[in-house]
């Protein structure tokens, strides 16, 4: 029995899978609040209720960078600690990985099934993929060719500055610069993004929903551009989109990702209709002598949400037949 993890800024989802010969098979899942609990060690009790004994290895995705087998998540103030894990719930081996990571490993084992495409493109059969996801956080990940196969590589990318390219998009970092020391990409492409354009772009308008304590307005924001309710829910979804297809292609460059670009996390999903409108592609593609090789990398979207889990699955097999 393999013990899998995705403990994120807003939830965490746990699983328990057997894993043989033909393949992974889950057996139990259950997601929890992160912030109803102090640590992972702690949603890791409330899921296994003391019946660990049978559990041969784990791995759990979580939303940090990895050092020394250790991750102090970015959104949580949790430190997570491969080996007191596995000390304290008696696991022969324990795995951390940058959730991002997790989720280009799920692409693995995920059926074809859960991918849909913006653009098919011409893939490069044995070229770099890119990944990345907006969510509590902005992840990226690297899938590199080496000749054989394609190595993951995490990275923090979504802490990189953000880079404005038109008059607009400098107006908005001033008005980010009134609240934030530090603008990063994840300002804007992660879901409390949402709230900082609808601001932005008019902040007269308002609604009583974000008046609501702890309300998180992305859903209510989406929600309403989705359904043509508010236009500047709709603009915000809008500029919102544009700004992640720029952040995707600019990654696409970076890795020289001729092999793919795939869009993960619980937000695309949401505003799927709204990417395949044409300006994250717009703005993918619109890069300095670059838009022949840009415009023909495909892009997939992942639609499992519950991929960085199967990513984890995949990552514990691992160590189960290989230590």
């Amino acid at each position: 029995m393999i013990l899998a993890g995705d403990l994120g800024g807003t939830k965490c989802n746990l699983g328990l899978f057997e894993s043989g010969a033909d393949g992974l098979r889950p057996i139990r899942n259950q997601r929890f609040d992160s912030r109803s609990f102090k640590s992972g060690e702690e949603v890791i009790h409330a899921f296994l209720e003391g019946k660990h004994d049978s559990i041969t290895a784990a791995a759990f995705a979580i939303a940090g960078p990895v050092v020394d087998n250790q991750v102090r998540v970015t959104n949580l103030p949790w430190l997570v600690d491969a080996g007191a894990l596995a000390g304290t719930f008696h696991i022969p081996h324990v795995s951390l990985l940058n959730d991002l990571e997790a989720t280009a490993y799920s692409l693995r084992v995920l059926p074809a099934t859960a991918l849909v495409s913006l653009r098919e493109g011409v893939p490069g059969a044995k070229g770099n993929q890119a990944l990345l996801a907006a969510g509590t956080g902005l992840g990226e990940a690297l899938l590199i060719w080496d000749g054989t196969q394609r190595a993951v590589s995490a990275t923090e990318g979504g802490h990189c500055d953000f880079t404005p390219r038109n008059d607009r998009e400098i107006n908005l970092l001033r008005f980010l610069k009134r609240s934030h020391e530090i603008v990063c990409i994840e300002t804007i492409l992660s879901g409390r993004g949402f709230y900082e354009l609808h601001s932005f772009l008019d902040p007269t308008v308002t609604h009583a929903a974000f008046e609501q304590p702890e309300f998180d307005p992305a859903p209510e924001i989406t929600r309403m551009a989705l359904a043509g309710e508010c236009p500047t829910c709709v603009a915000a979804v809008e500029m919102w989109v544009e700004l992640y297809g720029s952040e995707a292609g600019n990654l696409a460059l970076k890795s020289l990702a001729r092999g793919g670009i795939f869009i993960a996390g619980g937000i695309a999903v949401r505003i799927l209709p709204m990417l395949r409108k044409g300006r994250f592609l717009d703005a993918f593609n619109r890069k300095d002598k670059m838009e022949a090789l840009l415009s023909a990398i495909p892009i997939r979207v992942i639609t499992d949400e519950t991929a960085p889990l199967w990513g984890a699955a995949w990552a514990a097999s691992q160590l189960q037949f290989y230590g």
